[in-house]
C-alpha cells in the first residue's frame, strides 16, 4: 500500500466533522546577520564546522549585549537556538581570559545532561583548553574537588546551588571569584513557590559573589511569557534586555483543535481523548511520519504507548515507537533522544519530560492528550513539530475537563492573547526567613544590610531572640553546627513538611519528595493517588506524627479529589473595591480546614467512581485571598437559588481561574461559603495554598471583571442542558433548572457592574 505524505494526510484531517478549529502559521525565512568581527577565530571556526556561518538576529542581538555588559532575557520559540544566545558570550569570554568562569543553571538533571553534550562538541571543535562539567547529585565525589577548582562552566540545577554549593562556598574560591556569567535557561519554570525560593537562592548567590569581588551577568532564556522582562527581573534583582527579535526559520504549521464526540448529551460527555489520540497517531505513523504524543500523566503514556506499538508492530516494530518520562534510566533517555535526531524512532510518547529543549531535532507531528494547562507549555510541545522547512502539524486533543472544553470552544483565548504572567513572591515572609538562616550561615549579616534590596534587621532580631543567630559587634552570626539549606525543600512554602517514601521495592525505600501538611490532608491522605514526575503512587500509609506518607506504584485509571471542610476568618483587609451587587476583597485570612471524605474520578470521563473517608486533624493556615462578597439584593434571592450559583461559579472559577494565573489547579482553593462568618453573605473565596501566599489571589483580584465575564460566557457556551461536570458541577438527576439559576444570577451579578 501507497504511504500517504504529511500534506495528504493534512487535506483528509480537514474533513473530520471533530476538527472545530484550524489555525494556519506560514513559512517564515530566516532572518540572519555576519558573525560579530571581534569573535575569536577558534570559536568561529568551530560553529563553520558544525554548518553554522551566520547567527540569526537574536541570537547576534544577544551576543552584543552580553558583551557590553547588559543583563539579557532571550524569549524566543523552541527549537530557534537559544543555546547560542548564552554560549557564544560564554565561550569568547572564557578564550580570552582562561580564568573566567559560568555558571549554568537548569531546572531538570537530563536538560543539563543534554546541554552539556552540546557545549562538548563546540568546545572539541575549538580545541581550547576549557572545561565543562555537570555537578548534581549523580557526579562521583572523586571528581567534585577537580570541578571546584578547574571547572570553567559550572552546570547545575537550583537545588544542588542551595545545598551543595552556596553553603560551601569556602570550597569553590576559584569560582565566586571568578564567575562572570551566570545562565538560567527555561526561565518560565521557576514560577509559584519553586521560583519564589530560586529568587532567594539568587540573592545568596549575589551576596557570596560580592564578598569575593565579582559580579556576574545574568543571561536567561524562557518560552514566552506576558511578562518576560519584569519576571526575569524579579527573579534575579537586576534590570534586563529583553531580546525577542526572533531570527529563526520556520515552516508552514497547523495548528488544530479537536473535540471527541458526544457519547452522551445531557451530560456533555465525550469519547476519551485517549481512544482519539490513538486512532490519529495510527494514520500519521504507518504512513512513516515521525510523531510525538503528549500525554499529562505516566499511566497516560503507557496506556497510549502499549496500544500504538499493538497497532502498529507488525508494520513497523515495537522498538520504533518508544515511550519518554520521568523514571526512565538516563542511557535509555540519551538513545531514544538519539534515535528520534537519527530517525530510526519514528513515534515517541511522551509527558511533558520533553517540553523542555531536550534536542531530540524536529519531528513532523505533535500530537497532544488534553490542553497542557498553561498557554506557555502549550507553545513548547507545539514547537516539537515543525522541521526549519517544511510543514508540521500540531492536533491539540480535548478532554470533558472544563479547562480543555473552554480552549477548544474559545480558540481566541488562545491565539489572540500573549501568554499568562508567570509570578513569584520571593518576600513570602517563610520562605524569606529561611533563606535569611542560609544566608546567615554562609556569611554575617552587617547591621543595616539589605537582602535584594528588603531591609532585614528586624528578621535577623526575631532569629536572635529565638537563638538560631547571634548577635555581636554590629554583625549576626549562625550558632548551630548544622547548616540550614539541608533541611530547607525548594518545592515547598512551610518547613512542616510530609516526606514522601516510595515502598514499591521491598528492602529499597527512598525519599522521593515531600509536601506541606496542608496539602498533604488533601493529597496524601490514605488512598490518595499521588502523581510524582508522571509516575502514580497510591497512598498505602500515613504517618501524621512522624510527617512521613508511604506511598506505592499503580497503575489506575482514575486520581482522587479529596473535599475540606473549611473555616475562613478574614485578618485583615488591605484591598476593596465597590460595586452595584457586590463588594471585592484581598487581604489576610486564616484558614482551618478538615479533609472530610476523597471521591475517585475517572480519567477519561469524569465519573465519580468511587469515596472513602478521611481520618485526620484540623490544621490551620495562614495566607492571602480574595473574596468575592455578594450585596443584600442578591443575598435575599431564594435561598436554593443563591446556593446553586455559589457552587456553580466555584466549581468553574477552580478550573479557569489557573489559566490566568498561571498556576497548577491545586495551588488556588475555591470555597463558597452561604454566610461567611465576618459578615454574614453569600461570600467565594479564593485563597494560596501555600503559608503566607505567593501573589495568585492577588492577581484574581487585579483580573476580576476578565475572569467572571470568563466564567459567564463558558457557562453559556456549555454544549449540556441543565448543568454538567465540564461546567458547575454534577447535578442532581431530574433537576432541570440549575443551569438557567446560575446564570440569571450571574447576569444580575455583572448586568451593573
Amino acid at each position: 500500500m501507497k504511504k500517504k505524505t504529511l500534506r495528504e494526510l493534512v487535506e483528509q484531517l480537514r474533513n473530520d466533522p471533530n476538527v472545530v478549529y484550524w489555525h494556519e502559521m506560514e513559512p517564515q525565512e530566516a532572518n540572519t546577520v555576519p558573525m560579530p568581527e571581534h569573535l575569536d577565530l577558534r570559536l568561529r571556526t568551530a560553529l563553520e564546522k558544525r554548518g553554522i556561518a551566520s547567527l540569526y538576529t537574536h541570537q547576534a542581538a544577544a551576543f552584543e549585549a552580553v558583551r557590553n555588559g547588559n543583563h539579557i532575557v532571550a524569549v524566543t520559540p523552541t527549537a530557534s537556538g537559544k543555546t547560542l544566545c548564552y554560549n557564544l558570550p560564554v565561550l569568547q569570554a572564557i578564550a580570552e581570559n582562561e580564568h573566567t568562569r559560568a555558571l549554568y543553571l537548569f531546572p531538570t538533571k537530563a536538560l543539563a545532561q543534554d546541554q552539556k553534550s552540546e557545549l562538548h562538541e563546540i568546545i572539541e571543535e575549538m580545541d581550547v583548553p576549557i572545561y565543562s562539567y555537570t555537578y548534581d547529585g549523580d557526579t562521583p565525589p572523586g571528581i567534585r574537588q577537580k570541578i571546584r577548582k578547574a571547572g570553567h562552566i559550572i552546570m547545575t540545577n537550583p537545588d544542588m546551588l542551595h545545598s551543595a554549593i552556596l553553603p560551601h562556598h569556602t570550597k569553590w574560591v576559584a569560582l565566586f571569584e571568578n564567575l562572570r556569567y551566570v545562565v538560567i535557561d527555561e526561565l518560565h519554570t521557576y514560577r509559584g513557590v519553586f521560583g519564589s525560593h530560586v529568587a532567594n537562592v539568587i540573592r545568596r548567590l549575589k551576596r557570596i559573589c560580592e564578598f569575593y569581588g565579582s559580579r556576574p551577568t545574568f543571561i536567561c532564556t524562557s518560552a514566552t511569557l506576558s511578562n518576560c522582562k519584569e519576571f526575569a527581573e524579579r527573579l534575579t534583582g537586576e534590570e534586563m534586555t529583553l531580546i525577542d527579535n526572533n531570527g529563526a526559520p520556520r515552516g508552514r504549521k497547523h495548528f488544530v483543535f479537536y473535540n471527541p464526540p458526544v457519547v452522551h448529551p445531557s451530560f456533555n460527555i465525550r469519547k476519551s481523548a485517549t481512544a482519539e489520540v490513538n486512532k490519529l497517531a495510527k494514520q500519521f505513523l504507518e504512513n512513516g511520519i515521525q510523531t510525538i504524543v503528549f500525554a499529562r500523566s505516566r499511566v497516560r503514556v503507557e496506556l497510549i504507548l502499549s496500544h500504538l506499538q499493538g497497532l502498529i508492530k507488525d508494520q513497523l516494530g515495537r522498538k520504533t515507537i518508544r515511550g519518554y518520562r520521568g523514571g526512565y534510566l538516563p542511557k535509555e533517555r540519551r538513545e531514544i533522544e538519539k534515535g528520534l535526531r537519527s530517525g530510526e524512532i519514528i513515534g515517541v510518547v511522551s509527558t511533558n519530560a520533553l517540553e523542555l529543549g531536550v534536542d531530540i531535532g524536529q519531528l513532523q507531528v505533535c500530537i497532544m492528550t488534553g490542553y497542557p494547562g498553561t498557554v506557555a507549555s502549550t507553545w513548547q510541545q507545539a514547537g516539537r513539530a515543525g522541521r526549519r522547512h517544511g510543514d508540521s502539524l500540531v492536533i491539540m486533543v480535548a478532554s470533558s475537563s472544563p479547562i480543555d472544553q473552554y480552549i477548544v470552544q474559545h480558540p481566541e483565548y488562545f491565539f489572540q492573547r500573549s501568554p499568562e504572567a508567570a509570578r513569584i513572591n520571593p518576600d513570602n515572609i517563610l520562605i524569606l526567613v529561611d533563606h535569611l538562616k542560609c544566608a546567615a550561615y554562609e556569611l554575617p549579616f552587617r547591621r543595616g544590610e539589605k537582602f535584594g534590596g528588603v531591609e532585614v534587621d528586624e528578621v535577623l532580631e526575631f532569629l536572635t531572640e529565638q537563638k538560631v543567630l547571634h548577635h555581636r559587634a554590629g554583625k549576626w552570626y549562625w550558632m548551630s553546627d548544622a547548616f540550614p539549606a539541608h533541611d530547607i525543600s525548594l518545592r515547598s512554602a512551610s518547613q512542616e513538611n510530609v516526606v514522601i517514601i516510595d515502598i514499591s521495592k521491598t528492602g529499597n525505600h527512598r525519599v522521593i519528595g515531600e509536601m506541606d501538611r496542608f496539602s498533604a490532608m488533601t493529597l496524601l491522605h490514605e488512598e490518595a493517588i499521588y502523581l510524582h514526575e508522571g509516575v502514580q503512587y497510591q497512598v498505602e500509609k500515613l504517618d501524621w506524627e512522624e510527617k512521613k506518607a508511604y506511598v506505592r506504584e499503580v497503575n489506575v485509571e482514575y486520581f482522587t479529589d479529596a473535599n475540606l471542610a473549611v473555616q475562613l476568618h478574614v485578618l485583615e483587609e488591605d484591598r476593596n473595591e465597590q460595586r452595584p451587587q457586590l463588594s471585592l476583597h484581598y487581604g489576610d485570612v486564616s484558614v482551618r480546614a478538615m479533609a472530610t471524605i476523597f471521591k475517585k474520578i475517572k480519567l477519561s470521563t469524569f465519573e465519580n467512581i468511587g469515596s472513602g473517608p478521611i481520618r485526620l486533624p484540623e490544621e490551620e493556615l495562614h495566607t492571602t485571598a480574595t473574596w468575592i462578597e455578594f450585596g443584600e439584593e442578591l443575598a435575599q434571592m431564594d435561598a436554593p437559588m443563591v446556593e446553586q450559583a455559589l457552587v456553580g461559579i466555584s466549581n468553574v472559577l477552580r478550573h479557569l481561574v489557573p489559566m490566568f494565573v498561571m498556576c497548577d489547579r491545586t495551588d488556588i482553593h475555591v470555597v463558597p461559603q452561604m454566610k461567611a462568618p465576618h459578615s454574614g453573605r453569600p461570600t467565594i473565596f479564593l485563597y494560596d495554598r501555600y503559608p503566607g501566599g505567593i501573589g495568585l489571589s492577588e492577581a484574581v483580584f487585579e483580573r476580576y471583571d476578565e475572569i467572571m465575564e470568563e466564567v459567564k460566557h463558558f457557562i453559556e457556551h456549555c454544549q449540556c442542558e441543565n448543568g454538567c461536570p465540564s461546567c458547575i458541577g454534577v447535578i442532581e438527576e431530574g433537576n432541570h433548572s440549575v443551569k438557567k439559576n446560575v446564570l440569571a444570577f450571574l447576569h444580575k451579578l455583572l448586568a451593573s457592574d
